[in-house]
């Protein structure tokens, strides 16, 4: 391994439950965030040479990663539902510490789930205690449309959640 791959190795280490949680928030089924998973990590290898340090790593990253999800969920919209095979996808950074905790994780993502692609990707970047001026530059929208934006996902996600929990 050359020394931009080891150097790239690392960053990807570092950072790797951004692209975990990115796969969760876009895809319920193990196998596609796997796939998403792998796909994720072959653009931010392929564009690695155009990281000129300008930005943060993970700013970077943010924008490849979320830019694949959205590309490979449009993708796997107009794929036929197949028969899914459950595999154990739970990686340590996402597990919590009780029954109690998983459940509600398991009832955010799902809640999550049923928000456009654009709405997930505010909902993560802000998850991830991006400042709202940095989302906007990572999606390209004002300041102001982030806020307005972010209020609206999270009242709907309320809804969302509250509905899912009656239905239990």
């Amino acid at each position: 391994m050359n020394t931009e791959e080891a150097h790239f190795m690392q960053l990807i280490g570092q950072n790797k439950g951004i692209l975990f949680k990115i796969c969760r928030i876009y895809l319920e089924d193990a196998n596609d965030r796997e796939d998403l998973l792998q796909e994720m990590i072959l653009q931010l290898w392929r564009g690695f040479h155009s990281f000129k340090g300008e930005s943060k790593f993970s700013s970077w990253m943010y924008r490849v990663a979320l830019n694949t999800a959205i590309a490979f969920f449009k993708k796997e919209k107009r794929r036929p539902d197949s028969e899914q095979i459950p595999l154990n996808f739970d990686p340590a950074d996402e597990r919590g510490n009780s029954s109690e905790k998983e459940e509600q994780l398991a009832l955010f993502y799902k809640a999550v789930q049923q928000l456009n692609k654009v709405e997930k990707a505010l909902i993560f970047l802000y998850m991830e205690n991006q400042p709202h001026d940095e989302i906007a530059a990572n999606l390209g929208i004002t300041t102001v449309n982030v806020r307005v934006r972010l209020n609206r996902i999270k009242n709907r996600l309320k809804d969302i959640i509250k509905k899912l929990s009656d239905e239990h």
